[in-house]
């Protein structure tokens, strides 16, 4: 029955994410707000709502390590599963300003994560307050920076959505609100039973299936980007979601409820792997063909996460 409700749960993120972006884009282009300020704040913030909302459920439960875990595994994913299965199906052409800012940003996030989990075993209010506030001074360099790019080099905005009625937005909200609180609620308490019922803990099914759970979006988005042979789909789009995911997702449920660090893999192995995944994106990027993640390295990098996964389980 577990797995029933992980289904379900799974599959009302899916659609309350869907229907959360649609309706929050065309709210946003109603108020006639640049398109490019949209896709990197409302359309970024919209696609980490599942995210926050599973971590949020767990951490008003009680159930940290599914918060913490949720989050952790997700940024794993994205780079392990997501970027490697896409690199595999079409090679991905890498931005040269990307290891710049966002790579920077992601790589300092995860390190200072680590740092604030392991003072006290606990990301308090504060801590939570300040990868809010680095996350609002990011996006302002980064809209001021991105302001010279034409508003046609600006991705995944649906133009279709600037003619949708207000009570279309109000019925599209409603749904993504009512899909993701159902969606959440059911997903934690599936991974709370199937924990118990397979005799693993809490962290394990955390770290693998809710996270790769949430992080279905960004993995079907990819896949099928990367079928059509579209690049729109980048890794510049990956590092985004895995900086919302911190600063946002952990950064505002830390301030509502403070998230205490039980596991103790959590810091002796996951946020390794977390950070190790991030690390590891620079010399993929300089070697041995600069720029490109290419088959082989697609290769490398789901390989690692397969192994991530067997290990997870294993301990």
């Amino acid at each position: 029955m577990s797995l029933v409700w992980l289904f379900l749960g799974l599959i009302l993120l899916v659609v309350g994410g869907e229907f959360l972006v649609r309706s929050s884009v065309a709210m946003s282009l109603k108020f006639n707000i640049s398109k490019l300020v949209i896709a990197m704040t409302v359309v970024s913030f919209s696609t980490s709502a599942p995210e926050f909302l599973v971590s949020l459920q767990a951490a008003l439960k009680g159930y940290s390590d599914i918060a913490l875990g949720n989050v952790i595994g997700s940024n794993i994913a994205n780079i392990g599963l997501v970027l490697g299965i896409t690199a595999i199906i079409s090679p991905l052409a890498i931005n040269k300003d990307l290891y710049k800012m966002d790579w920077s940003m992601m790589m300092l996030l995860s390190v200072v994560l680590y740092f604030f989990l392991k003072s006290g075993n606990v990301l308090n209010r504060w801590e939570g307050a300040a990868l809010m506030l680095s996350l609002i001074i990011f996006l302002v360099v980064l809209i001021k920076r991105s302001r010279k790019a034409s508003e046609a080099d600006v991705q995944n905005i649906d133009k279709t959505l600037e003619v949708t009625s207000g009570f279309k937005i109000i019925v599209w909200l409603l749904i993504g609100a009512v899909s993701l609180y159902f969606g959440s609620e059911w997903l934690v308490f599936g991974a709370k039973e199937m924990a118990t019922s397979f005799g693993v803990s809490e962290r394990v099914i955390s770290v693998t299936v809710v996270a790769v759970g949430t992080s279905v979006p960004e993995l079907a988005a990819s896949v099928i980007a990367a079928l059509k042979k579209e690049h729109a789909i980048s890794l510049g789009n990956l590092i985004g979601s895995n900086i919302f995911n911190i600063a946002s997702v952990l950064g505002i449920t830390a301030m509502i409820q403070p998230i205490a660090v039980n596991s103790t893999q959590i810091l002796s192995s996951d946020m390794f792997w977390m950070i190790g995944f991030a690390a590891i994106l620079i010399p993929m990027f300089l070697l041995p063909k600069r720029f490109e993640i290419g088959r082989i390295k697609g290769f490398i990098l789901l390989g690692a996460y397969l192994f991530f996964v067997f290990t997870t389980f294993r301990v």
